[in-house]
């Protein structure tokens, strides 16, 4: 399939050929078709990584009207990493149409300044519930011509606790046309949510988790207790020359604590946590990005969002409680077409849990030599 055969607009396919776009995923090619012709309410499970900001975001700029100045697109994400990478996204795809606003709103920016630049006109917003709903209460927005709303990551956004924010956000846009919900896992809490929001039988889309993982990972394991873990990472990171990396664990304060001992041994570390303050987060990206740092040790939810070029492998210090999040972390290697290594770190009695994630995700370890 190319995307010309989806629908997408020329005007947008041009957008995507100069970003190296070329062949759709299986959730673009599920989703893109549906959302054009019909857009009505719509219910995606897809991981995360499978493209699903085109597979919305394209559907959702052909709905959009250039010369009605009103917001008549809202994007809900869990967090203002992942709403800064939409709200880039969004902005690409339109480099050679006619010119639509987007405006990105996150917790931790300069609230009086995003006030500000709404009082230009503004068709799609991308946000996150919490400063969406801020904005609401000092009325500097309106959400009264939301014709369409998109929750992704809808399963994250209810497990950050912002249930409340999200059923503000379904009663404050009633007059939408449609809800295009995106999410890994449906929750029982989700399907309440949903309740009386969108039709009763919303078109459903489901993309097999073996169809979601980048086949230019390489994935590996090494069998290790866990006094060994950080020996076994320092060495592995001093033999990397110019490769760069992420280093996942699951708690923040075992993120802290190997960004610590690795720092000690002398490596280019920093660390991506959730209790860092928004400055700080920002400051550790922007070190990363411009490679001034080597490596980042960082938590699942501190990751949420995180697009940077060319990292050349993953380490998982242990594996993460949920399947989708191994899809997320492998994710952030191997772009681009380029090839890449995600590294398990895993006990004697972990095994299983690799031959898991090799049924379900359709991938196949080896041992790392």
């Amino acid at each position: 399939m190319t995307f010309q055969e989806l629908g997408v607009p020329a005007d947008m396919i041009q957008a995507l050929d100069e970003l190296g776009i070329i062949t759709p995923t299986a959730v673009q090619a599920k989703v893109i078709p549906f959302l054009i012709k019909d857009g009505s309410d719509l219910i995606a499970q897809a991981q995360t990584g499978t493209g699903k900001t085109a597979a919305f975001g394209l559907p959702l700029l052909t709905k959009i009207d250039p010369h009605y100045p009103q917001i008549q697109g809202l994007v809900i994400a869990p967090t203002r990493e992942l709403a800064k990478q939409i709200g880039k996204q969004l902005f690409r795809f339109t480099k050679h149409t006619a010119k639509i606003f987007i405006e990105v709103l996150g917790g931790g920016d300069n609230i009086d300044k995003q006030v500000e630049k709404l009082q230009r006109p503004t068709h799609i917003i991308v946000a996150t519930p919490g400063r969406l709903i801020d904005m609401v209460k000092r009325r500097a927005l309106s959400l009264g011509a939301v014709r369409y709303l998109v929750l992704d990551e809808a399963d994250e956004m209810l497990s950050m606790g912002f249930k409340k924010e999200l059923a503000e956000i379904l009663t404050l846009t009633t007059e939408r046309r449609s809800t295009w919900l995106f999410s890994a896992t449906f929750p029982e809490a989700l399907n309440q949510l949903t309740k009386g929001c969108m039709s009763p039988t919303p078109h459903s889309i489901r993309i097999d988790q073996g169809q979601v993982v980048n086949r230019d990972i390489d994935h590996k394991f090494a069998v290790l207790s866990r006094d060994k873990k950080t020996e076994f990472i320092a060495n592995f990171l001093k033999r990397q020359k110019e490769g760069r990396g992420l280093i996942f664990c699951r708690t923040k304060a075992g993120a802290a604590t190997l960004g610590s001992e690795l720092s000690a041994l002398g490596l280019s570390v920093e660390v991506l946590q959730g209790d860092l303050m928004q400055k700080e987060r920002d400051k550790v990206m922007r070190a990363f990005k411009k490679q001034r740092v080597q490596f980042v040790v960082a938590t699942d939810v501190a990751a949420r969002g995180i697009d940077v070029e060319g990292l050349s492998f993953v380490i998982h210090h242990q594996l993460p409680d949920q399947l989708e999040y191994y899809t997320h972390r492998s994710g952030r290697t191997a772009r681009a077409g380029k090839k890449g290594m995600s590294l398990a770190l895993i006990g004697s009695k972990e095994k299983w849990q690799l031959n898991q994630l090799e049924s379900k995700l359709k991938v196949s370890f080896s041992e790392y030599r």
